[in-house]
């Protein structure tokens, strides 16, 4: 009578998370899915899958996910364990951990930068 399904703990993230524009959050975010952030975030972000900080995006804290797209504005370190890409008119000011990085030459980067795949673990 009733179809059996797998639980919610089997089923990967369906959709992004949006933090929109004109949107203001002060603390920490985790998620298991994306999170796509193009209002401010003051505190750290960590997401299971991917994260992208839009051109109006603005984050102070720390980003941890598995992929990363930046075009906004971030303070703070950023743990990738792919492929981070820095975008766009990006601004980064901290250190980088990540497996892969790709840079734009319009790209604004400041801190130190550690890459590798054992780098991130």
């Amino acid at each position: 009578m009733f179809n059996t399904k797998a639980s919610s703990k089997d089923t990967p993230p369906a959709g992004t998370t949006i933090i929109g524009a004109g949107t203001t959050i002060n603390g920490d975010i985790q998620s298991n899915g994306d999170i796509r952030v193009d209002g401010i975030l003051v505190g750290n972000l960590t997401a299971g899958a991917k994260i992208i900080i839009g051109s109006e995006g603005v984050v102070e804290g720390n980003l941890v996910a598995q992929q990363a797209d930046i075009l906004g504005k971030i303070t703070g370190t950023i743990s990738v364990k792919d492929i981070l890409q820095l975008r766009g008119k990006c601004v980064l000011q901290g250190d980088i951990y990540a497996a892969k990085l790709q840079v734009e030459p319009s790209a604004t980067f400041n801190g130190n930068c550690n890459m590798g795949a054992n780098v991130v673990e």
